[in-house]
């Protein structure tokens, strides 16, 4: 056994009688046992959101600890300290000492420590053997300089989403127990279903350090807000909701506009203290707030029953898309399912949550990723009945039951039909006309913007993007492509009623 193993990480039964650990927490035990006996030092854990992180992080320390070890448990966050405590405490772990501010758990004595990242800039580190970094994803230079300092200290990483750029630079092995999918197949996380109402024009939104910029991507949401809304009342009325914004401004005004409708909706921002959180999440749990809206926030540590997430934020980043549908998959009585509202398009990106998987830790120097379908995977469509989004590939719609029927070359035009022997290539113009035509007919009828982006995507198989969103009055083309339309669309009422 290497000197790793001998910091006692696995010994055998501790002090006090643990819950029984699950099949992949025994598994994610079982690869980290390994994982040090090959003579690595620092290996990453990926537990997904209700993979039990601390409780697979408790069975670490209470081995440590029977060994006669020290140990080092990192917080990024505030918000996460007392929480790691009670839940150690219910693991029966008592002798836990706090570093953070003039907590009232403070004692270097203890040895176990709970540590706030920031709290390694101002003080000396603890006395440790073994350091287990809480979402490791999180660069901070107070750890990454700890680990060159210390390199015969075993640090072991912790995060649901491990993909940061430049990980690898300090960390040297991913260890996958369990995926999102599996534990969603074997009850531990609940299914969902996705659907994408609103389009938004990101096309003129700049890209800086790999996401949306911040005041483009609002600016794009902004437009949205009505749809926003009355897709929620629609859909989600009743259920416990986190909405996702840009920034303050947006999620001002989204609860602003939640506000007209009838629909009284928290705020929380990062200077919202953790006394204030509560009340806004014992509030949601009440009925009294419908949900809370919340920027830059609330992507970790939350344990509220949350049954539907509304993303208000465009991303391209993989990580905060799991960490925000994460907050919706906890199980919770009564629960069939999480309802995601996508009016970011990040699925048509990034994919579902259960199709993002990893093999590697990234390198600081690797270029920027791609998106999945900037890459050409398949990515999920929507239902043209019920507007679910189902699997790439997948034809029958898995919630209403609908089959589209392949479609041949024929446009129809007023008193006869026309054959296109050919795909016939539409110029930037035609595609701008229709497009303003649709905004025209929008405007008179009283429908969304959404209903437009769709109608451009079934004439021409794309979203529209980089087009002016002037109005001009409708030709008979365009009336007649949305006469066809509604058809359709009574039709299928018909057939569902």
């Amino acid at each position: 056994m290497s000197a790793l193993a001998d910091f006692g990480l696995f010994a055998g039964p501790g002090r006090h009688e643990p819950k029984p650990l699950r099949e992949h927490q025994l598994r994610a035990i079982g690869m980290l046992r390994q994982s040090l006996r090959s003579g690595v030092k620092r290996p990453v854990l990926q537990m997904p959101t209700g993979a039990g992180k601390t409780r697979t992080a408790a069975e670490i320390v209470k081995g440590a600890l029977d060994k006669g070890n020290r140990v080092a448990f990192t917080v990024p966050a505030i918000s996460l300290i007392d929480q790691t405590i009670a839940a150690f405490e219910a693991e029966g772990i008592d002798a836990i000492g706090v570093m953070q501010g003039n907590h009232v758990r403070t004692n270097l004595c203890q040895p176990v420590q709970v540590v706030s990242v920031d709290t390694l800039v101002r003080r000396r580190r603890p006395d440790a053997s073994v350091v287990i970094v809480d979402e490791c994803h999180r660069r901070s230079k107070a750890i990454e300089d700890w680990m060159a300092e210390e390199p015969k200290t075993a640090f072991i990483g912790l995060s649901a989403t491990p993909w940061a750029r430049g990980m690898a630079e300090h960390w040297q092995d991913l260890l996958v127990p369990v995926s999102m999918g599996e534990l969603i197949e074997r009850g531990f996380l609940s299914p969902f279903r996705v659907f994408a109402p609103s389009h938004p024009d990101l096309s003129g939104v700049k890209i800086q350090n790999g996401d949306y910029a911040e005041a483009g991507a609002a600016d794009a949401m902004g437009g949205l807000t009505g749809d926003i809304v009355s897709t929620w009342c629609e859909k989600a009325r009743g259920l416990p909701t986190l909405v996702f914004a840009v920034n303050r401004a947006h999620a001002a005004h989204l609860v602003e506009q939640f506000a007209l409708a009838g629909v009284r909706m928290g705020y929380c921002d990062a200077h919202v203290d953790l006394i204030e959180r509560q009340i806004l999440f014992n509030q949601m749990k009440s009925g009294t707030l419908a949900g809370i809206v919340n920027v830059g926030t609330l992507t970790t540590g939350v344990d509220a029953d949350v049954r539907c997430v509304v993303l208000a934020r465009p991303t391209r980043s993989e990580m905060l898309f799991v960490q925000m549908i994460g907050r919706a998959l906890r199980t919770a009585p009564g629960k069939d399912y999480a309802l995601i509202l996508d009016h970011a398009d990040n699925h048509a990106r990034l994919g579902f949550v259960t199709d993002i998987q990893h093999d590697r830790l990234k390198g600081g120097k690797e270029p920027r990723d791609k998106t999945r379908a900037e890459q050409g995977e398949p990515m999920p469509k929507e239902c043209g009945s019920c507007g679910l989004l189902k699997p790439a590939k997948v034809r029958k719609c898995p919630k209403c039951g609908f089959e589209p029927v392949r479609q041949s070359d024929v446009e129809t035009e007023d008193g006869e039909l026309v054959e296109i022997t050919g795909k016939r290539k539409v110029s930037p113009e035609e595609k701008q006309r229709f497009f303003s035509e649709l905004l025209f007919v929008a405007a008179e009828r009283g429908r969304s913007k959404g209903w437009v982006s769709h109608s451009y995507r079934d004439r021409f198989g794309v979203w529209p993007k980089g087009l002016n969103h002037q109005p001009r009055i409708a030709g008979p083309e365009t009336l007649s492509f949305v006469k066809a339309k509604d058809i359709r669309f009574a039709k299928r009422r018909e057939a569902r009623a």
